[in-house]
């Protein structure tokens, strides 16, 4: 099995060709990958990590056992299909923040996670820039595609998977694609639990202080007409040790129209109209993923193919 691959965005100075070949690859066989070295203060990250940490001590591991005592949730005799082991909450940045109603953050915790949110979209656009280049795109083409009438649409879902006494009953996160564009993850730097499925194995993406997990969304499958794939996905719950998960979803406009980019479409399969991917607005796709999220990506696909033919 290859190695999980790891990229160092520093050698984009220096070592460019081997560097872009690398994301190629991530892109074309993974899709995943973990940057370091990405323009984001470490010493920061720390700090990010830290009120994360202090924010779910505070507030959120009570209401979570209260969750698991409710829900009947210890000491599971049967599996678990229909809940995730986690204890999660949402941030919105784009096209508006709701950073100020969300009850319990400090200050202090807030303005640390807008400007967060700040590097990582930075982050985003870059790394889409780089796709353009190795996709022979125009530089700018796959943010443009992103820009619905306010723009992209860009958030983060803040989670811990604490320890789970029957992890062999429950996932922390049970398997899906992610439906949107790129996703940029602050995992855990020492409690692992995610995994990716490749070539029909799953996969451990391996905590790696201060990396960035990047991973592709069903937007992008679309978008490259399926020369990049977005890729199943799951955390596992683990006996030992909180994990922590912050997961930004750079993510199209809600009324930004999705559609394979003409140039990497062949000839003959534009003449036929025999293409492999719809189009389709994107907050439609949406409101599907909404019900279908933990099932293949495919029949999503299928179904917005038919909505197609029928409008």
């Amino acid at each position: 099995m290859a190695k999980f691959p790891v990229i160092n965005l520093e050698k984009l100075n220096g070592e460019r060709a081997a560097t872009m070949d690398l994301i190629k690859d991530a892109c074309e066989n993974w899709g995943f990958f973990e940057v370091l070295n990405h323009g984001i203060p470490y010493e920061f990250m720390d700090r990010v990590e830290s009120l994360t940490k202090e924010h779910y001590k505070k507030c959120m591991e009570q209401r979570f056992k209260e969750l698991v005592a409710s829900k009947a949730l210890e000491g599971l005799q049967a599996e678990v299909t229909d809940m995730d082991w986690e204890s999660t909450f949402y941030l919105r940045h784009l096209p508006e923040s709701n950073m100020a109603e969300i009850p319990d953050l400090t200050d202090e915790h807030r303005k640390v996670m807008k400007e967060f949110a700040l590097k990582l979209e930075k982050l985003a656009e870059e790394l889409l820039d780089l796709f353009c280049e190795n996709l022979d795109l125009e530089k700018g083409y796959l943010k443009k595609a992103f820009y619905g009438a306010k723009g992209p649409t860009f958030g983060t879902k803040v989670s811990n998977y604490p320890p789970c006494p029957t992890p062999d009953k429950i996932k922390g996160l049970r398997a899906h694609t992610d439906a949107g564009g790129i996703i940029l993850l602050f995992q855990d730097p020492q409690v692992g639990g995610l995994q990716l499925l490749k070539d029909g194995e799953w996969v451990d993406v391996p905590p790696l202080r201060h990396s960035i997990v990047i991973n592709l969304g069903d937007q992008l499958e679309v978008i490259t007409n399926g020369k990049y794939k977005s890729v199943e996905h799951r955390v596992i719950a683990q006996t030992d040790g909180a994990r922590m998960s912050i997961a930004s979803f750079y993510n199209p406009g809600s009324d930004a129209v999705i559609y394979p980019a003409p140039a990497l479409v062949e000839k003959e399969e534009e003449e036929e109209k025999k293409g492999l991917y719809p189009k389709f607005v994107f907050e439609e796709y949406m409101k599907l993923y909404g019900v279908l999220k933990f099932q293949a990506k495919e029949p999503r696909f299928e179904a917005m193919k038919a909505r197609e033919a029928t409008a």
